[in-house]
């Protein structure tokens, strides 16, 4: 009986932290819109004003390969719009997927002619995550990216999250009945 109890423990420990590191959140930037010139300049400034952006959530910019491009900047480099301070390496195929691996203020733009000067930048806070802390995701009113962005559509995140979850939950039962 002890090693039931020992067997299930480890079991339960296990499937919380295969959840936490599941919790990761998958930012679509503009949502349906995609990474494009916007129709006005804070396009980008609103669509993360409701978002909360933690270590290890993932952004992803939705735009058609060297149509568009995502740099990393600082500050400075992204309120004048130049990539003469970049963070990271340019990346001109979409859709990129940018991982958050650090807290604090990011920048991104694009490089392309006049498109950050347009509005084509974003600015967004990065917090730590504390242990398994809820992330925000896109909501059931999400639309898929829009078509020719580089790819099809995957399943909603959250929907993924909370299937992975029930899983790893039945799996650590099974587990501990087993052993």
């Amino acid at each position: 009986m002890a090693r039931f109890m020992s067997l299930a423990f480890v079991g339960v420990i296990a499937v919380a932290l295969l959840q936490c590191a599941a919790a990761a959140t998958d930012h679509v930037v503009g949502d349906g819109e995609g990474w494009k010139v916007p129709s006005t300049t804070n396009v980008y400034e609103n669509w993360a004003a409701g978002k909360t952006f933690m270590v290890g959530d993932i952004l992803t910019f939705n735009f058609v390969t060297n149509e568009h491009d995502v740099l990393e900047v600082t500050k400075e480099s992204y309120h004048a719009c130049t990539d003469s301070n970049p963070v990271g390496n340019k990346t001109n195929v979409g859709p990129a997927k940018i991982n958050l691996k650090s807290a604090g203020d990011k920048y991104y733009i694009c490089t392309i002619g006049r498109h950050c000067a347009n509005g084509q930048k974003l600015a967004i806070k990065v917090t730590s995550a504390d242990a398994c802390s809820p992330t925000s995701g896109p909501s059931a009113s999400t639309p898929p990216p829009p078509s020719g962005a580089g790819g099809a559509p995957g399943p909603d995140s959250s929907s993924s999250i909370s299937l992975a979850s029930v899983l790893l939950s039945m799996f650590a039962v099974v587990i501990g009945f087993l052993f």
